[in-house]
């Protein structure tokens, strides 16, 4: 789930899932649907109609998924999951024997190479669309492209490459990919807006502290995601289905390319395509979209709407100004420029289209994302519920063993029915103790006050906002991903910046301090936020293949580092190559870095003593905003029954947002018309083409900066 773009709030997946048992393009749906003996997908009807139907390969476990009782659950959409008839709370049964020393140095170097390139492409394509996506899948794929062959041909004593490679060690590479691929999105967003508004030094001058920074982000992340996967993945899982669609359509993956001599042919197709993707789009940067049709669509009307409709009418009307292309070609002089943000463009008695467009755009993201995360309240009823009784059940246990009997009260508010209980395959000597994540977070949280106070003036107040605002929303996006598979990055970020905002407008503090704080403290808590849902799906894919705890944690721990390293390193190699990433000024540059756009205006809303917005942006940013809101409720209501087929084709508001602020169609044909070649080409060839592009544009960067110097 590694580094969910904030534009979408969903994780791009290059690669596409494996799964021979289900029709192509269904394998994240139908992750625990499989199929009956003459090849239907089985559906909870089925089920119900066979109450002796065998879970999959589950042991003397019987299916708990179809009989929950639905009054007790949330009202829930899981990403339109078809009916399952197998139980997603019952790890794999049929996974090969693996050696136990899973965590290797060749499962570890592959990890993080992998983690490497998607976190150097996901620079340079969200400074690009604001996109990025996730290293999870691309790591599993890869690594088992890679291991699987040399573990067979070399022999089983081989130094470091040698023996078996099983899903095991293989989820391990994953697990790597996704910790050193992460920290990524705070370089496409908050830290290019502070160094645009001036607010810090030169990027290559504030190396130092942006890894300090990084370094207290990610590894916060890191350790509070250690408890919430007994929280999320095993106490509470089964009450308030968490099923963790992506993480468990990773686990099916790995798990089918070593299970079944069908999926491992797949993977090996699905490389072959990549490859020649990648070294096509490294020898010629193409530009290519990992979205969905949904996405695409809604992304280009957005586009067509903001710049072909409303930008020439604030033109004809007055209503903003832009910058004649050529004042003395009289066949040119009536084309004009909507793209400036420099100072004189971006006020509200000037403005030019992109900064009255801005808010709009900003505004109506905010108010989806917040929507969309409202939607989901009987969540939090059930979370409050579930936390109480975790404190009964605690205090009552600590009761017992003073008194030697226990409390009546706790007892029975501390107990959880027997139907939702999960069992952990986790033996206890592979558990992560509380000895060893409790006091590297305590130590993190103090680190963050002394980074932030020393590096950056931050109070310790505001720096303790800044680490809550982090525990809430990590609590809150593991949440969230765990039943809809989107992770409200969006919402955390923004709501964090409103929050600070509001803090620092208390103090009274300068403006330029005020929105350094706010800039700060939003980046703290996304790349807490983010880190924390990355690293607790990576526990649901340990959970389902039986991965010991502890080698999870020590990967994670391990590929952090390249991550709090990497990410800085390649914000300021593009920065240096691409000044204009953080010029304002700049009338063109070949990074629309929409992200950058949206936290800036945001932290000069919430602290500038004079409200920046133009009236007339500001009224069609609260109306659009509202149909928006609106929208995003149809979205989650109006789509039941015989209607639910046509949710696909609802606009996303998100993308339509996204393109106010700054190559679907042949893919979407493709998989009409021949599903099962998409299925094993499609998502490896675009999956190529990005990474290509991506690698490819940080090799120009080098080739930029080596031109400058020369």
């Amino acid at each position: 789930m590694a580094t969910v773009t904030e534009a979408v709030d969903r994780t791009l997946h290059p690669m596409g899932f494996i799964n021979p048992d289900v029709p192509p393009l269904t394998e994240k749906e139908n992750t625990f649907a499989p199929h009956d003996l003459n090849g239907n997908l089985r559906t909870i009807a089925d089920a119900d109609r066979n109450p002796r139907a065998e879970h999959h390969a589950s042991g003397d476990a019987t299916s708990k998924t179809s009989s929950l009782d639905e009054k007790k659950q949330p009202d829930v959409n899981v990403d339109e999951m078809v009916g399952m008839t197998t139980d997603p709370f019952v790890p794999f049964d049929d996974l090969p024997d693996e050696r136990h020393q899973i965590i290797t140095i060749r499962a570890m170097v592959v990890g993080c190479i992998c983690g490497a390139l998607v976190g150097a492409s996901n620079i340079y394509l969200g400074l690009k669309t604001g996109w990025t996506f996730g290293a999870s899948l691309f790591g599993a794929i890869i690594g088992f492209a890679v291991l699987k062959p040399l573990g067979r041909a070399l022999p089983e004593k081989f130094p470091i490459l040698g023996g078996s490679f099983g899903p095991r060690e293989n989820n391990i590479v994953q697990t790597a990919a996704t910790a050193a691929g992460g920290l990524s999105s705070v370089f496409i967003s908050g830290i290019p807006a502070m160094h645009s508004l001036g607010l810090l030094s030169t990027p290559e001058k504030d190396f130092p502290r942006l890894i300090t920074l990084t370094i207290v982000g990610g590894y916060f992340g890191f350790a509070f995601a250690t408890p919430l996967r007994k929280f999320f993945i095993i106490y509470l899982a089964r009450e308030l289905r968490l099923i963790f669609p992506t993480p468990s359509a990773t686990a099916m993956t790995i798990r089918s390319m070593h299970a079944a001599a069908s999926g491992e042919a797949i993977a090996k197709l699905k490389m072959r395509a990549l490859g020649i993707a990648f070294s096509l789009a490294f020898i010629q940067r193409v530009v290519s979209q990992y979205v969905g049709i949904n996405t695409a669509v809604s992304y280009y009307a957005g586009s067509i709407l903001a710049w072909g409709i409303i930008g020439p009418s604030l033109i004809h009307t007055g209503a903003a100004w832009g910058k004649q292309i050529a004042p003395k070609d009289p066949d040119w002089d009536r084309y004009m420029s909507f793209g400036s943000l420099s100072a004189a463009a971006s006020n509200k008695d000037h403005p030019s289209p992109r900064f009255w467009l801005l808010w709009p755009g900003v505004l109506l993201m905010i108010v989806v994302s917040f929507t969309e995360l409202f939607l989901q309240y009987k969540l939090f009823g059930f979370i409050a519920k579930a936390i109480w009784r975790g404190s009964c059940e605690w205090l009552n246990t600590q009761y017992s063993k003073r008194k030697g009997t226990p409390h009546a009260f706790l007892s029975r508010q501390g107990v959880q029915d027997e139907s939702d209980l999960v069992e952990d395959p986790a033996l206890p000597h592979e558990q992560v103790k509380w000895w060893m994540w409790l006091p590297l977070l305590v130590l993190v949280i103090i680190m963050t006050c002394v980074v932030m106070g020393v590096q950056f003036e931050m109070p310790v107040g505001m720096s303790l906002l800044a680490v809550f605002l982090a525990f809430f929303f990590s609590f809150l996006a593991v949440q969230c991903a765990g039943v809809t598979d989107i992770t409200p990055l969006t919402a955390a970020s923004k709501a964090s910046q409103i929050v600070l905002g509001g803090a620092t407008k208390g103090e009274h503090w300068a403006t330029s301090k005020a929105q350094r704080l706010n800039l700060l403290g939003g980046s703290i808590a996304s790349m807490g936020a983010n880190q924390a849902s990355d690293l607790v799906g990576d526990f649901r894919v340990g959970f389902l293949l039986r991965t010991p705890p502890t080698q999870q944690w020590i990967a994670q721990g391990l590929g952090t580092i390249v991550a709090v390293f990497l990410a800085p390193a390649l914000y300021i190699l593009f920065v240096k190559a691409y000044p204009c990433v953080i010029d304002p000024e700049a009338e063109t540059c070949p990074f629309a870095g929409p992200s950058i756009a949206a936290w800036r205006a945001v932290a000069v809303a919430v602290t500038d003593p004079v409200f920046p917005v133009p009236r007339t942006s500001g009224i069609f940013a609260i109306v659009f905003a509202c149909f928006g809101g609106f929208m995003s409720i149809v979205r989650h209501y109006g789509y039941k029954g015989k209607m639910a087929k046509y949710r696909v084709y609802h606009p996303n508001f998100m993308c339509i947002g996204l393109a106010f602020t700054m190559g679907a169609f042949p893919s979407y044909y493709w998989a009409k018309r021949s599903p099962k070649s998409f299925d094993i080409y499609g998502f490896a060839i675009a999956a190529g083409l990005i990474a290509g592009e991506g690698i490819g544009g940080v090799l120009n960067a080098v080739f930029q900066i080596a031109g400058k110097i020369a």
